[in-house]
């Protein structure tokens, strides 16, 4: 054990003296009062006036804050940390057809960005081809369309597989879009081995915020731990799981329901590889997570660096792991869609610029920035600039990347990041209560708590405890933007263009790597039976999504929400 940071006598002195300081405040206060009758986080977490030393009284540097790349990691997970090395600029972009998102690809890159963020419209997130009747009228609006690995090829176009990471936030058909790219990358002369990049793949977010369903929980399980055993052995450089607590917050979660609820959800992943004999050591250094920076920027700062001692006692001590890469929590963070305004929508710039500070801060290895107009769209080119340009200057111009977690030591963020852990730590033990993860999904438990905690920040925000300027301080109507809109024409297109594949394909070959897949589908659980190996040999006879969702679907079920209130 290491000693305490701050000795007796100087605590003692620190106490005489608060105690002074804390009258003349009052008396301050008497001539002029708060401005506030409670100071609190966005969380709702209470802040008091001053933070002293007395706060960390009992805090043990070595064990609790420690140095950079070296356990419990809450400096950070590298040693150098951004003095060798700046986050991953990757800015999210899907956009209708693969051509149009191909396209916003090579904009992004040739402005500087340093990896791929693939958003995917509604039918392919949720395992439809375009010419679904399910799919009608969604082509392309809410990300791109992919039904095929032609449409894969198109995407990915003149970029190398090999240099650029490719990040896909996609979940349930995550095993699918990524045989998809896989398959593509080998085609194009890639090797897999050398590919980079992150799924989502995150299936029990979805249950508790996100809701893009489509198997129930027992097999969805399956299938992450497919991907990741098969990535453990045959795509070393791929995180495939991105365990996310960014959609658990823009539900309405507060920080500590985001941080307690994703860890918890990690803690699921790790149990069922284990269970199906992977050792935690060889699997645990390619899990990812991936953060909402919210618009209060000390809670934020505090809860990433919350997040990484918690992960890495949790590794340690509940799994065993060995390695430090096994502890290390590596995240990308993307700033919170749910704190950018309809009205004013400019000042989403500085929402967006404190927020990514607030990552930088934090320690990300990853970072997203929104775009002004996100509100209302899929950016413009110009949004998508200024949000990226918003990164480069914090990397380049304003000196934070050029000291490690400069903000440790100050006695307001460790209070905050040890108040974080404790109260996350309560939930992850109700969890523990409760049987798991999977059991308190189907007792409503997490969803409710999230509801609760959205409910009660929306009332704040009625009664003007909760100011959002332009919303409920010096309220403003909409502006008139020119809102960018997918051309209904591209439907027909798509339709066409994977209707046309379809007729192509040798059939024989297709129907005999549908029957192998299905074979493993209906198999137990284990390396024999993954899906992956099938499912790369299917899309490259010409299987669609839909049809390999379909096959899900057919052998394990159709999970439909119940839709607690």
């Amino acid at each position: 054990m290491g000693k305490k940071m701050f000795s007796e006598s100087a605590l003692e002195r620190m106490e005489k003296e608060y105690k002074e300081w804390l009258e003349v405040y009052k008396k301050a206060l008497q001539r002029i009062p708060e401005r506030l009758e409670r100071f609190s986080t966005v969380s709702d977490m209470e802040v008091k006036a001053l933070y002293t030393p007395l706060d960390l009284k009992d805090k043990d540097y070595f064990e609790e804050i420690g140095f950079p790349g070296m356990y419990p990691f809450t400096r950070g997970v590298q040693p150098s940390m951004y003095r060798a090395r700046l986050w991953t600029m990757r800015m999210f972009a899907g956009l209708g057809t693969a051509e149009d998102t191909n396209k916003r690809f090579h904009y992004l890159v040739n402005h500087g960005e340093t990896g791929l963020s693939t958003a995917f419209d509604f039918p392919t997130l949720m395992g439809y081809d375009t010419d679904s009747p399910l799919a009608k009228g969604e082509c392309g609006k809410c990300g791109v369309a992919i039904d095929t690995i032609q449409d894969m090829e198109i995407l990915f176009k003149g970029l190398n597989l090999e240099e650029l990471t490719t990040s896909m936030t996609i979940n349930p058909p995550a095993s699918v879009i990524w045989a998809m790219y896989i398959a593509n990358a080998e085609n194009q002369g890639f090797d897999r081995k050398k590919l980079g990049g992150t799924i989502q793949n995150d299936c029990l977010k979805e249950f508790i915020a996100q809701k893009t369903l489509m198997l129930p929980p027992e097999p969805s399980l399956r299938l992450v731990v497919d991907t990741v055993e098969f990535g453990t052995y045959e795509v070393p450089r791929w995180n495939t799981i991105s365990i996310s607590g960014y959609h658990i917050r823009e539900a309405g979660a507060t920080a500590v329901q985001e941080l307690a609820f994703t860890i918890y959800d990690g803690i699921t992943y790790v149990e069922e590889c284990i269970k199906r004999g992977l050792d935690v050591d060889a699997f645990a250094g390619r899990l990812s997570f991936f953060w909402n920076s919210h618009i209060d920027f000390f809670e934020e700062i505090a809860k990433m660096r919350a997040s990484r001692r918690m992960w890495a006692r949790i590794m340690k001590e509940r799994f065993k792991a060995k390695k430090p890469r096994s502890m290390l929590m590596r995240f990308h963070t993307q700033t919170a869609g749910c704190s950018l305004t309809a009205q004013e929508p400019y000042n989403n710039i500085i929402r967006t610029t404190t927020e990514a500070l607030a990552a930088i801060l934090g320690g990300t290895q990853s970072l997203h920035t929104n775009s002004l107009d996100e509100v209302y769209m899929i950016p413009s080119e110009e949004a998508v600039t200024i949000a990226l340009r918003t990164q480069q200057i914090l990397a380049d111009e304003v000196g934070v990347a050029n000291i490690i977690d400069p903000l440790a030591g100050s006695y307001f963020v460790e209070a905050l990041t040890d108040k974080m852990e404790e109260e996350a730590m309560a939930y992850i033990k109700k969890l523990d209560e409760l049987g798991g993860m999977i059991e308190a999904i189907e007792k409503d438990y997490p969803q409710m708590e999230i509801a609760d905690s959205a409910y009660k920040f929306q009332q704040q925000v009625e009664k003007g405890e909760k100011i959002i300027i332009g919303i409920n301080k010096f309220p403003s109507p909409k502006p008139d933007l020119e809102i960018l809109k997918i051309d209904p024409e591209i439907e027909k297109r798509q339709i066409e263009r994977t209707q046309r594949f379809k007729e192509k394909r040798d059939k024989v070959k297709l129907q005999k790597c549908m029957d192998e897949l299905r074979r493993r589908c209906e198999g137990p659980p284990c390396w024999e039976n993954n899906v992956m190996p099938a499912l790369i040999d299917a899309v490259k006879a010409g299987a669609t999504e839909q049809e390999i969702c379909d096959l899900y679907r057919d052998v394990f079920g159709i999970y439909t929400d119940p839709g607690t209130f």
